[in-house]
């Protein structure tokens, strides 16, 4: 394929709101402390009901009922029908590099697909979550933007893929002994600030003190986006410390136009722009996500153009060897060309790396197991 796009293709649609659909049910990780206490004082229980349930939930990782010794069983049955409903079941679960690499793909209580991948490393477990059950954004290399969006997830749909992760830590099912998660990123299906208001009640509740959350560290939260402008905007302003990964994926308009349809409405400098605002108020240093495509984007030259972009701000570039998904004309640059690419931008004084490629042998790309699983 040309890596200059037809100037008379017309820009693909993009889509930012999700389709009108039922509502998952309320669950206590939709909630804060205080909502959470409300809920139960509606149901006829004590205020201190709301903090068992979330001692049970986000610090216990409790999933079974009948652990949850300390209520009475009439109480337990009543607060875990209203606050703990199942919110989803595993319908497939792939593994490899010997188990510490765990794919799951979900289905909620509609029926919709996502998926979220488990990794464990010597230092840390990261979880990968999904903030839509696809994606409005269209970019034509990503198996899940090609599958169009379906909805939004809910607050509580997005934890429990965290807390599912944490129970199997815990637990010692992944290879290595009994742990804890560590690290999230919202770099599953979705884009995560179309989903905004879901998103930040979700890392409000991973980060939140326990029993409150699950209390994992802002710090350790990485929130991904394609360049929604205003969010990322929006999001400065919550004043929060998680890392925000821009994918860029192109370093000039004619390309990102094609590669990452948004950004006929936002270009390059204004994404970026906003970028560096959310890097001087956060004090974190921006991760820029750039799939390298075989003689589409990985050119010697566009490496000198990202560097020239990026030197001299709070960044980091994470290089990703494109996962092609079957039947796709795109695919991952030669190892000469991602080798020059890495040469190029560190010439220019731009810290950068080359994203482990796990979970390759398991349609490790997002979008691909749960799709093979709907077909």
């Amino acid at each position: 394929m040309s890596a200059t796009p037809d100037a008379t293709k017309t820009p693909a649609k993009l889509v930012f709101a999700a389709p009108r659909r039922g509502k998952p049910p309320r669950h206590l990780a939709d909630l804060t402390s205080a909502e959470r206490r409300e809920a139960v004082v509606a149901l006829g229980e004590k205020p201190f009901r709301a903090d068992q349930l979330s001692r049970h939930y986000f610090t216990r990782l409790i999933d079974d009922p009948a652990e949850m010794t300390d209520l009475p069983a009439a109480v337990r049955e009543r607060l875990v029908a209203e606050l703990l409903p199942d919110l989803l079941s595993p319908v497939r679960e792939l593994d490899c590099d010997g188990g510490r690499t765990l794919k799951t793909v979900w289905k909620a209580f509609d029926g919709v697909l996502f998926e979220s991948v488990l990794m464990r490393y010597p230092d840390r477990a990261t979880m990968c979550v999904s903030s839509q059950a696809g994606c409005g954004m269209n970019c034509p290399f990503c198996a899940t933007g090609q599958a169009g969006l379906t909805r939004n997830l809910s607050t509580a749909e997005i934890v429990e893929q965290v807390a599912a992760g944490a129970r199997a830590m815990a637990r010692g099912r992944i290879p290595g002994g009994p742990g804890r998660v560590s690290n999230i990123v919202f770099m599953g299906m979705g884009e995560p600030l179309a989903n905004y208001k879901a998103v930040i009640g979700a890392v409000r509740r991973i980060t939140d003190p326990a029993p409150a959350g699950l209390g994992i560290s802002q710090r350790s939260v990485t929130v991904s986006t394609v360049g929604l402008v205003p969010a990322i905007e929006k999001l400065a302003a919550e004043d929060m410390s998680v890392r925000l990964a821009l994918s860029l994926h192109a370093p000039d308009d004619e390309l990102r136009d094609e590669l990452v349809p948004v950004n006929n409405r936002w270009k390059v400098a204004e994404v970026l722009d906003a970028a560096w605002a959310y890097a001087d108020r956060s004090g974190r240093r921006v991760s820029i996500e750039y799939a390298l495509i075989k003689d589409v984007n990985d050119q010697a030259w566009r490496a000198d153009l990202l560097g020239r972009l990026l030197r001299g701000h709070l960044v980091h570039v994470n290089l990703i060897p494109l996962n092609p998904t079957p039947g796709s004309k795109w695919t991952a640059s030669r190892p000469e060309d991602e080798r020059e690419f890495v040469r190029r931008l560190e010439a220019h004084g731009v810290p950068v790396t080359v994203r482990d490629t796990r979970g390759r042998e398991i349609d490790g790309a997002c979008g691909q197991l749960a799709a093979a699983t709907r077909d």
